[in-house]
């Protein structure tokens, strides 16, 4: 039999993924079909301990406020409290991310303020969040991506608001292997100083000899969804060598650590990652701190995303069309990307799946797709519920409402129990910020 009917690998499922006795999957001790009942589809549900799991194993592998949890892969209130909890810092990327961050409880001084094109009041709220506690006020620190903003620090502090700790975000010149989308260390790249061209030096040499920044670190990011760790050992090689030249007492490598989404796809553990960066920041002679900013690797595979079945339509000769109640508008990245995806039905998680289709969504595009060509248990009807696992990142936090969607609820599970942490949205939302 082809491997990919087989039925889909449990490894791909999150940590707790267990098989009732009728067949029905479980996660954290609750039949996925009842949550699906109780709190309507699509439906995203997040293994609450396999979340805190990967935390603790960046931890371990990084050391104690060493690892920055990169918020864009999946950010709500709960999501970033028990990242806090669990002794992580936050990278925030906007204004947006800062607020539901401290919302959430997060102090300033646990954010790290990250983004491209930071705007003068983005800036202003990074500086002073957190100025109404004793704590220093401000994030913990700033990741400075341009000269324009260079020169929108030294405004603020010429105007009063206080001086950030700064790191420098060096484009390294690394090629990753991943989509040109989400790579972002290669000289052609939007983000950070470029090192080739002497940008980045020229960054950190303005920044010492002025006195609104106290410059902290180096910082760099090669890319999202990498497996191949020797790409991270390369950019820790380069920046070790550009650090050198400046004894700053930190240095970020990015994030970026893939994960499998596919039954023919093997990702690196968040623990060899460690050992890959640490043993070359180690060969390097690097005394600085080593933080790290795992995101997708953290809340990928904690998730799976549920939908009910409402079409089946053969067309002979051609294909299958199976059509489910979301699509493209919570989860874009097959449209963006290309990217893969299994499928398996709710009811049968143990199932052979020797029937392809073509898994669409409902909104009206030809692109509308969710898996090109998936392969399903036999038999799938009208009324089933169908799952992709692997969406705990950049699925709901890149949702949108198309065709006016509401955006589906996310559900926590553990040992038992289940809790709403994002209500679904209702129709009445979607008229909320209309102005008649």
């Amino acid at each position: 039999m082809n491997a990919a009917a087989l039925p889909v690998p449990m490894r791909l499922l999150p940590d707790s993924a267990a098989v009732a006795s009728d067949g029905t999957l479980e996660l954290g001790g609750c039949r996925v079909d009842d949550l699906a009942a109780r709190h309507g589809t699509p439906l995203f549900v997040y293994d609450e301990e396999h979340l805190r799991s990967r935390c603790r194993e960046a931890v371990a592998a990084f050391g104690a406020d060493r690892v920055i949890y990169a918020s864009k892969a999946f950010l709500c209130t709960a999501m970033a409290r028990l990242a806090h909890d669990e002794g992580l810092l936050l990278d925030v990327a906007t204004g947006g991310e800062l607020f539901v961050a401290r919302k959430a409880g997060v102090p300033a001084e646990r954010l790290v303020m990250h983004g491209n094109n930071k705007s003068l009041d983005e800036l202003k709220m990074a500086l002073t969040s957190g100025a109404d506690t004793q704590a220093r006020p401000g994030v913990r620190h700033v990741v400075v991506d341009s000269f324009d903003e260079i020169d929108r620090l030294e405004l603020l502090r010429r105007r009063g608001f206080p001086r950030p700790r700064i790191q420098v975000r060096v484009t390294p010149g690394v090629h990753a292997h991943t989509h040109d989308y989400i790579a972002t260390g290669q000289d052609d790249s939007k983000f950070g100083f470029n090192l080739a061209n002497g940008d980045a030096a020229r960054a950190v040499e303005r920044l010492l000899v002025g006195d609104f920044a106290e410059v902290v670190g180096l910082h760099c990011h090669i890319g999202s969804n990498v497996f191949a760790v020797d790409s991270f050992a390369k950019a820790a090689d380069v920046m070790a060598r550009f650090a050198s030249r400046f004894d700053l007492p930190e240095l970020t490598l990015g994030g970026g650590l893939g994960v499998a989404y596919t039954h023919d796809e093997e990702a690196p553990t968040i623990g060899s990652w460690g050992s890959v960066l640490l043993d070359a920041c180690r060969a390097m002679n690097v005394k600085a701190n080593v933080f790290v900013e795992p995101g997708r690797a953290i809340v990928a595979s904690a998730a799976i995303t549920v939908y009910r079945v409402g079409t089946v339509k053969d067309i002979p000769g051609v294909r299958r069309y199976v059509s489910v109640d979301g699509g493209m508008s919570d989860n874009p990245r097959p449209v963006l990307y290309g990217s893969g995806y299994e499928a398996f039905g709710v009811a049968s998680v143990a199932a052979e799946r020797p029937d392809a289709a073509r898994i669409v969504g409902k909104h009206c595009e030809s692109g509308d797709v969710l898996i090109f060509e998936a392969q399903l248990p036999k038999g799938l009807k009208v009324g089933d519920l169908v799952a992709t696992p692997v969406t705990g990142a950049y699925g709901y936090v890149m949702a949108s409402n198309y065709n006016k969607m509401p955006r589906p609820a996310v559900v926590f599970v553990s040992k038992g129990e289940s809790r709403v942490v994002v209500r679904r949205e209702t129709y009445d939302d979607l008229v909320r910020l209309d102005v008649d």
